[in-house]
C-alpha cells in the first residue's frame, strides 16, 4: 500500500503545486474514516482507496481527482456524510465523490427504475466533470486485481460481467485502451476459465517454440525503417487473451487458424512520418487486403488516432501494425486523461466528449427506465463506423445506423424532418445501412414528422428516443382528441344540457387529475359510458330519466386523427373513405375501424361499438382486390399500367392461386375513396387478360 508521503511525491513529481496539505488531510479522514473495515482479501479496507489514488496517478490527475480516489468509499460505507466531506474538502471533491458513489450504484442487469435513476443522476454528473467516470475506472480496475480473493463465485462473475458490460466499454469510449484491456482481460478470466486458460497455454506454447519471436520481428522492423531513413521506436507484444478469443469466436476458427496474434507499435515523430512509415512497411511485406484503417484522417469519436495495417511477415505469419506519433500513442494509452496540463500549477480539464452530449440529450426524451437505459447502452457500446456530409464534416455512428440515424446525429430537427437521402450521389431507402467513407445528404420537407416505422430499423440511441417521444406525445394528443369526440356524443345523449360544475364534479368522482386526463380515460375505455354519464349526471342512466333519441345522435368523425395511433383500420375488410364504417372500442386498446359490412362484426365481438365518419378530407386508405387473369402474356404488366394509370399505388402483390389458364392475385392498392375504387375495378374488368376483379 502507498505510504502518505509517496502518494503525495507521486503527484508532486508531475504537479508541483499541488495541495499537499489537501491530499495529506483527505489520506487521514478516509483512513480514520474506514477504521478496522477489511476486504476479501483480509486486507485493511483503506488500502483499496489508496491504491486507486495510485492508479490516478499513473494518469496524473490533479490534486481534486486523486482526493476524489481516497474518499470515494466513505459516503457509501462509513459514516461520512455529503456535507462533512464538503466542509472539510471542498464543493468540487464533494461534487466528485457524489458523483462516484452514484455510479458505483448501477448494476449491469436489473433494469429497474433504481438502476435507471442512478444512471441518469450518473450521466448528470458526468456531464459536468468527466474526472467522476476517471476515479470510478479506477476504482473498478483495482477492484478487478483483486476479484480472485472474493469466494463466492457467483458473486465473482457478477461483477466481472457487470466490468465488461459497463466499465470496459465505458473505458474504451474515452479512449483508456490500456485500462480497458486489463479489465477485459480479468474479466474474461472470470467468465470463461477454461478458456482463458486454453488460450495463455497456447500463447506460452507459441512463445516456447518461436523464442523471443516478437523481439526479433519487432526489430526487424525497426531496422528496416532505419536502413531507409527512417528512426522510429517498435514495441511488439502479443494480442491479449480475451481479444483472441472474440476474434476467434467472431470468425468462427480455432487458434491454430488465426495469424494475427501479434501487434506491434511503430512510433515516429509526426504525422508525415507515420505515412512514410506506412509505404515502406507495405513496399516490404505483403498487405493482407482490407486490414488497412486510418484513424489519423479519421480519428474515432474518442480522439483515437493511428493508421492500422496487417502485413504477412517473413516468418509467414501475419501481423498487425500500428503506426503513430508519440501524442497518439500517448492519447490511445491514457485516452481523455492525457489532455490533463499543467500550466503555472493549474490543470486545464476543459474537455469536449461529443458521447456524452448525446447521452444527457437521451435524458430529455426517455420515458420508462427501461426505455433509458437501453438507449444509453446503444449509445455508449457499439462499434462504429464514419459517414460525411455533403460539405465532408465527419459524422461517426454505429454499425447498422441508417441515413435516419445520420440525421438524428447532425441535429434532432433534421431527424424530424427526413423524408429521404441521397447516399454516394444515389437515392437510397431511409433503412439502407450506411458504409464507413459514406457521404449522405439528407433530404428534408417542413410537413414531414418523424414515422413510427422508423423504430424497426434505426440503430442509435439518440434517434429511437427523439421518434418514440414524438410518438408518445402524438398518441397522447390524438388520444385527448378522439377522446373529446366520443365525450361529446355522450353528453348529447343525456336529457338536458349539462350545468358548469358537471365536470368538475365527474372528475373528482371517478378520481382523475384534469380534463385531459377524462378524455384519455374515455378514449381508452377506462371510463365506460354509462359510468360517465352516471358521473355527470346522477340518475341519468336510471329508468326514470329518458335519453335523448337516437336519431339525433351524430357519427364521430375521425378527421385529424392518424391510422396507427388513436385508431386502425381493421385488415379483415379494409375500410376506405366512402365506406360506412364503426368503431369498436376495447379498454387500453386503439379503436378499431370496420367497414359495415364486415363479416367479423356478426360474430358477436365483447367490444363497445362507436358510430364513424370519414373526415371530408381524409388521405385515403388501402383497399384489397382479389383479381383473377388469364395466363397470357403481358397479363401482369397491363393489369400494373391501369393501377398506374388510375393514380393507385401498389402496396403489395401475392400470387395467392393458380388453377391451369388463370392465376388470382391479391393487390393492395392506395385509394383516395370508394369512388376511386369502384373507378379502378371498372378499368379492370374491361381489360382482356383480367377474369374478374373483386374487394376483400
Amino acid at each position: 500500500m502507498l505510504r502518505q508521503y509517496e502518494l503525495v511525491e507521486r503527484v508532486r513529481s508531475y504537479d508541483p503545486d499541488a495541495d499537499e496539505g489537501l491530499i495529506n488531510r483527505a489520506y487521514v479522514f478516509s483512513m480514520k474514516a474506514h477504521g478496522s473495515q477489511t476486504r476479501a482479501s483480509g486486507d485493511p479496507y483503506f488500502s483499496h482507496p489508496i491504491e486507486v489514488a495510485g492508479i490516478l496517478t499513473d494518469l496524473k490527475l490533479d490534486d481534486e481527482t486523486i482526493v476524489t480516489g481516497i474518499l470515494h468509499d466513505t459516503i457509501e460505507d462509513t459514516v461520512a456524510t455529503p456535507d462533512e466531506v464538503e466542509r472539510l474538502f471542498g464543493a468540487n471533491v464533494a461534487r466528485l465523490v457524489d458523483g462516484v458513489t452514484k455510479l458505483s450504484k448501477i448494476e449491469a442487469q436489473s433494469e429497474n427504475e433504481r438502476a435507471a435513476e442512478n444512471l441518469r443522476k450518473f450521466l448528470l454528473a458526468l456531464s459536468g466533470d468527466i474526472r467522476v467516470l476517471l476515479v470510478k475506472l479506477a476504482d473498478r480496475l483495482h477492484n478487478m486485481r483483486t476479484l480472485h480473493h472474493i469466494k463466492n463465485e457467483d458473486k465473482r462473475r457478477r461483477i466481472a460481467r457487470e466490468t465488461m458490460d459497463i466499465y470496459a466499454p465505458l473505458a474504451e469510449r474515452i479512449g483508456m485502451y490500456e485500462i480497458m484491456n486489463e479489465m477485459q482481460t480479468l474479466a474474461f478470466r472470470q467468465l470463461e476459465p477454461d478458456a482463458y486458460a486454453s488460450i495463455t497455454r497456447r500463447l506460452a506454447q507459441l512463445h516456447s517454440e518461436g523464442g523471443d519471436l516478437v523481439s526479433r520481428i519487432g526489430l526487424g522492423l525497426q531496422l528496416h525503417l532505419a536502413d531507409n531513413g527512417l528512426e522510429a521506436e517498435v514495441m511488439g507484444r502479443e494480442k491479449h487473451p480475451y481479444s483472441i478469443w472474440r476474434k476467434m469466436a467472431e470468425r468462427h476458427i480455432s487458434f491454430e487458424q488465426l495469424s494475427d496474434v501479434m501487434a506491434f507499435r511503430v512510433i515516429v515523430q509526426d504525422i508525415d512520418e507515420c505515412y512514410r512509415a506506412l509505404g515502406l512497411i507495405q513496399r516490404r511485406w505483403p498487405m493482407v487486403p482490407g486490414r488497412f484503417k486510418d484513424f489519423i484522417s479519421t480519428p474515432k469519436r474518442n480522439g483515437y488516432c493511428s493508421l492500422h495495417t496487417s502485413v504477412i511477415h517473413d516468418s509467414k505469419m501475419r501481423i498487425e501494425v500500428q503506426i503513430r506519433t508519440r501524442e497518439m500513442h500517448l492519447q490511445a494509452e491514457k485516452g481523455l486523461a492525457a489532455h490533463w496540463a499543467y500550466k503555472e500549477g493549474k490543470p486545464v480539464a476543459d474537455i469536449h466528449v461529443p458521447w456524452i452530449d448525446d447521452l444527457v440529450e437521451i435524458l430529455d426524451h426517455a420515458d420508462s427506465p427501461e426505455e433509458l437505459l437501453e438507449h444509453t447502452r446503444m449509445a455508449m457500446y457499439q462499434d462504429r463506423i464514419f459517414a460525411f456530409t455533403p460539405k465532408g464534416e465527419l459524422i461517426q455512428l454505429p454499425k447498422g445506423a441508417t441515413p435516419v440515424d445520420f440525421a438524428y446525429a447532425v441535429h434532432t430537427r433534421l431527424g424530424d424532418k427526413t423524408v429521404g437521402a441521397k447516399v454516394n450521389g444515389r437515392v437510397v431507402p431511409l433503412r439502407t445501412l450506411l458504409d464507413n467513407g459514406d457521404q449522405v445528404d439528407i433530404l428534408t420537407s417542413d410537413a414531414q414528422t418523424p414515422q413510427p416505422s422508423w423504430l424497426r430499423f434505426v440503430a442509435t440511441g439518440k434517434a429511437r428516443s427523439a421518434v418514440r417521444r414524438f410518438v408518445r406525445h402524438k398518441e397522447r394528443d390524438e388520444t385527448v382528441e378522439l377522446g373529446t369526440k366520443i365525450y361529446d356524443e355522450i353528453v348529447a345523449r343525456l336529457p338536458v344540457p349539462l350545468p358548469k360544475e358537471a365536470v368538475p364534479r365527474a372528475l373528482k368522482k371517478l378520481k382523475l387529475e384534469d380534463v385531459e386526463a377524462l378524455m384519455i380515460a374515455i378514449a381508452r375505455k377506462r371510463v365506460g359510458d354509462e359510468a360517465l354519464m352516471e358521473a355527470l349526471m346522477p340518475g341519468s342512466t336510471g329508468g326514470d330519466v329518458a335519453p335523448r333519441p337516437s336519431s339525433q345522435r351524430r357519427a364521430i368523425s375521425i378527421r385529424g386523427l392518424t391510422p396507427g395511433v388513436a385508431f386502425h383500420l381493421a385488415q379483415c375488410c379494409h375500410p376506405i373513405p366512402g365506406d360506412r364504417i364503426v368503431g369498436l372500442r376495447r379498454e387500453d386498446e386503439e379503436i378499431e375501424v370496420h367497414a359495415i359490412g364486415c363479416d367479423l362484426l356478426a360474430t358477436g365481438i365483447d367490444a363497445d361499438w362507436l358510430d364513424l365518419s370519414w373526415s371530408d378530407d381524409s388521405d385515403g386508405a388501402t383497399a384489397r382486390l382479389c383479381i383473377i387473369v388469364r395466363d397470357v402474356a403481358g397479363a401482369l404488366g397491363t393489369m400494373a399500367t391501369i393501377l398506374g394509370q388510375k393514380g393507385a399505388n401498389i402496396i403489395n402483390l401475392a400470387q395467392v392461386h393458380r388453377d391451369g389458364s388463370f392465376h388470382t392475385f391479391h393487390v393492395d392498392v392506395e385509394v383516395h375513396d370508394l369512388a376511386h375504387l369502384h373507378t379502378i375495378m371498372a378499368a379492370l374488368r374491361a381489360a382482356d387478360p383480367v377474369s374478374s376483379v373483386e374487394r376483400l
